[in-house]
């Protein structure tokens, strides 16, 4: 693992100065603005030990897919190894589902960072749209549920959270029974 940046690495201040620019006019749902979600991930990748191409890595995940930021800038800044893990981060224009996974899955960088994306935004939508809740659980479900040993907890939360009860849906997603449960812890 790299050396892991401090609040003053000169990578650490670039990576955040570049992402805030680029998110600059952005906002999360609720309206705070973009660039704490990034910043946030970074700081679950950090708190779980990795070094600076997963912090970097974190900062930037959404800047392809969500911003004018370019390969080149992120080349610059992060690295190929960061630049690599961003584009497997990218869901392109007719991507597939499968195929988009299965590239997390290959790097290391990106499977780390977007188990930190997935566990923050489980963890901030408890009080978004019902509809929103309910795609983000069964996706998390059909593909992540793996990444990391926080993911099902935070699932399930954010499913008891639910007007509807997951188990209602019209597709089997495991046992009944152990999300009823789930409804009454």
């Amino acid at each position: 693992m790299a050396t892991k940046p401090t609040e003053d690495s000169p990578y650490y201040i670039r990576a955040i100065a570049f992402a805030t620019e680029k998110h600059a006019k952005q906002v999360r749902m609720g309206g705070m603005p973009y660039i704490v979600h990034p910043i946030a991930v970074a700081d679950i990748v950090n708190c779980w030990g990795y070094g600076r191409d997963y912090i970097i890595a974190a900062f930037f995940h959404d800047l392809l897919e969500d911003t004018d930021a370019t390969d080149e800038e992120i080349l610059e800044i992060g690295g190929p190894k960061v630049l690599e893990a961003v584009r497997a981060l990218t869901k392109s224009e007719n991507y597939v589902m499968s195929e988009y996974v299965e590239g997390i899955r290959a790097n290391d960088i990106a499977r780390v960072v977007k188990a930190a994306d997935r566990l923050h935004n489980l963890r901030c939508a408890v009080l978004a749209p019902e509809d929103f809740k309910h795609r983000y659980v069964l996706e998390t479900l059909d593909w992540y549920m793996d990444l990391c040993p926080e993911i099902p907890p935070a699932v399930r939360h954010l499913a008891s959270t639910m007007e509807q009860p997951i188990y209602e849906a019209p597709m089997d997603y495991g046992n009944i029974d152990d999300w009823k449960a789930v409804e009454a812890e």
